[in-house]
């Protein structure tokens, strides 16, 4: 767990992060890691003087099992809206399965270590979504922070970052990764699983213009050295891989 600033925390780690925004009106929380984060969760709350009832609504990067761990108990429990791309929707709710073609590079290690975390924190006892709010790019949420919805897609078509002006951030999900986690590379580049490579790298054009002193994966390293180099270097990884 990490504090990156005033209103901006991180719980889970390199392997698996999700982020909490606070503010006075209460927490957002982005991304929902694995089930086991839910006491990471718990636990940065409280090390933050707030409680599950200070959180206003949780918004999703994209529907895939290691982004959605604890959505849904803090939904049916604390009656706290989950938002996710419109597109991800029936992902997230467990309608859609999702089996890449490939996996692509890897190594043995890395990859046993990734695996082994997921089983660990939960990864094989998520719990899908039952209701979600759909969102569209461009969309202003009403929640702490005002997060803006920014479509993303290429790593699943629903794929969304979302930015947030007083956290000084930009959440990516899987829009790429400083952290492959099935071969252990580390800086920005394209992350792995994705449905549309080619459109995931297209889209982070939409990124442009954005000044924010985070992008944060939701695997990796939070990235301070700015998104237009950050994007540089990912399109350089995707030449090269």
């Amino acid at each position: 767990m990490t504090n990156l600033g005033p209103h901006l925390h991180r719980i889970g780690d390199d392997l698996v992060a999700a982020y909490l925004v606070v503010t006075d009106e209460g927490v957002t929380v982005i991304d929902a890691g694995l089930a086991g984060h839910w006491h990471d969760l718990r636990r940065e709350l409280t090390a933050m003087g707030r409680t599950l009832a200070d959180v206003r609504g949780v918004v999703l990067t994209h529907g895939d099992t290691d982004h959605i761990g604890f959505a849904e108990r803090l939904r049916r429990e604390c009656n706290v809206p989950v938002y996710i791309g419109a597109a991800d929707a029936a992902r997230a709710r467990g309608e859609e399965k999702y089996s890449p073609d490939s996996w692509g590079p890897k190594k043995v290690l890395p990859m046993t270590g990734f695996l082994w975390h997921t089983i660990r924190k939960g990864g094989l006892r998520t719990t899908y979504l039952t209701e979600v709010v759909p969102v569209t790019d461009g969309q202003v949420l009403d929640l702490p922070g005002a997060p803006r919805v920014i479509a993303l897609p290429g790593h699943s078509a629903g794929s969304i970052a979302v930015h947030v002006p007083v956290a000084d951030a930009v959440f990516v999900g899987d829009g790429l990764t400083t952290r492959h986690v099935l071969t252990g590379r580390t800086g920005p580049q394209p992350a792995p699983f994705t449905d549309e490579p080619q459109q995931a790298l297209d889209s982070l054009e939409r990124l442009a213009g954005i000044e924010a002193k985070w992008l944060l994966p939701g695997h990796g390293a939070p990235w301070s050295g700015g998104i237009p180099a950050g994007v540089r270097a990912i399109r350089t990884a995707a030449a090269t891989s």
